[in-house]
């Protein structure tokens, strides 16, 4: 992945990659998914995508960071990338009711 110069650009990439209803269901399949990952054409047979079209989201998501890829043999899974994930969320939250601490109010 190209990294950003900035933490906020970097977060804007992941909120764009995540900005498409494909690809947040993508995601949300993933994650869903073994630990392993889920082989593409798991994920092609669940979201009814063209191959191509597919491809072109999870490079996406790839790029962003928030996906990863294997390949076993003939098959390439995509596992979430949780850490990624996670830091996006905490970057949400981060400065959540301007505390800058997200358990003072935060439910």
């Amino acid at each position: 992945m190209d990294t950003p110069g900035t933490a906020l650009e970097l977060q804007v990439l992941r909120l764009k990659a995540l900005g498409h209803a494909t690809r947040l269901s993508i995601i949300r399949l993933v994650v869903q998914g073994p630990v392993e990952g889920t082989p593409v054409g798991e994920i092609q047979a669940r979201l009814a995508v063209p191959g191509s079209t597919l491809s072109h989201h999870l490079s996406e998501l790839t790029r962003a960071g928030l996906l990863k890829s294997a390949r076993q043999g003939t098959t390439i899974r995509y596992a979430a990338r949780f850490d990624h994930l996670r830091t996006l969320t905490d970057y949400l939250w981060e400065d959540c009711c301007g505390s800058g601490r997200r358990d003072s109010c935060c439910p």
